[in-house]
């Protein structure tokens, strides 16, 4: 599948951003946050500003971005229409929680509107995971693997991003500092199990199956046509081995081990200010490996419909 930086910065950005307000709505909502004005207006302003971005960039994919107020319409059949429907609903309660926890602290009804907010961004995360995970025709995708790997993702980057928030305002703890690494090595162990089930994947359909020709060996006699078109350019995009090899060691170097090391580091108890600063340095170069990851994780998809195509 060609992979379209909108798409791969949408994905990523939104992850990051919705599980960073799941976060901050569960652990901000219940308390284990301290309600400071600066923190939750600083925390809740990138959650969301992630969020919107994201939502934003993935309109550049469309052809006619200015109707995509009509895939709302659809929820009841498409993972997609249900994203838009899910995301939107989610800014109601993170809204009200950020006004309140940044306004008026810690009360009954922002304990509520967090817990809430927290409850629309897993859906959110669900629904786009759904997405891809629901597509038969790419294998790669439609596995057991693709959902938990958004959700895992999104917590993931979510924790660091929130360690980098409490420790730049000198308030980390290293429960919070812990659970950011044990998730940041799940993932990567997830991502390594995944690399796996797609290496040995063995996809049924062939050309065979798809003409319901069983004798014999289906081939085309010539191409379809003489230049390439939307479906191979969209479709049929094609990654050399030696590439997708240098970049999934890339993708490991920072999306997981960088950012292990880093928060591996910040549990021995260093001064403040470097704390800090390591805390953002493993955000920081995380999401740059989650980029990588995601283009990856288009541009080795494959879809049957490059059978017609002799591929």
């Amino acid at each position: 599948m060609h992979p379209a930086f909108s798409v791969v910065f949408f994905t990523t950005a939104t992850g990051a951003g919705y599980g960073l307000l799941a976060l901050l709505g569960v652990l901000g909502g219940l308390g284990f946050i301290p309600a400071d004005f600066w923190l939750g207006l600083i925390g809740m302003g990138l959650a969301l500003g992630l969020i919107a971005a994201g939502l934003l960039s993935s309109a550049g994919h469309l052809g006619r971005p200015e109707r995509a107020w009509r895939a709302f319409s659809q929820w009841r059949s498409s993972w997609l229409s249900r994203e838009g429907v899910a995301s939107v609903a989610t800014f109601i309660p993170a809204g009200l929680f950020g006004l309140g926890w940044v306004f008026f602290g810690r009360t009954g009804w922002v304990t509520v509107a967090g817990l809430l907010a927290a409850i629309g961004a897993v859906v959110t995360v669900c629904t786009t995971g759904m997405i891809y995970a629901s597509l038969k025709p790419i294998a790669q995708w439609h596995s057991r693997y693709t959902l938990p790997g958004y959700l895992i993702f999104s917590v993931m980057t979510g924790s660091v991003l929130l360690n980098s928030l409490l420790q730049a305002f000198a308030i980390g703890s290293n429960p919070v500092v812990a659970a950011a690494l044990l998730l940041t090595l799940l993932g990567w162990g997830w991502k390594l199990a995944t690399w796996r089930y797609n290496d040995r994947l063995e996809i049924a359909t062939t050309a065979n199956t798809a003409t319901g020709l069983a004798g014999g060996t289906v081939r085309s006699l010539e191409w379809p046509h003489t230049e390439e078109n939307y479906l191979l350019k969209e479709m049929g995009f094609r990654i050399a081995r030696k590439h997708a090899a240098k970049l999934r060691g890339i993708t490991q170097a920072l999306a997981f081990a960088l950012p292990a090391l880093f928060l591996l580091a910040v549990l021995f108890a260093l001064p403040w200010p470097l704390v800090a600063v390591l805390s953002v340095l493993a955000a920081i170069v995380q999401f740059a490996g989650i980029l990588v990851e995601r283009w990856l994780f288009f541009a080795e998809a494959k879809h049957t419909v490059t059978l017609y195509y002799g591929r």
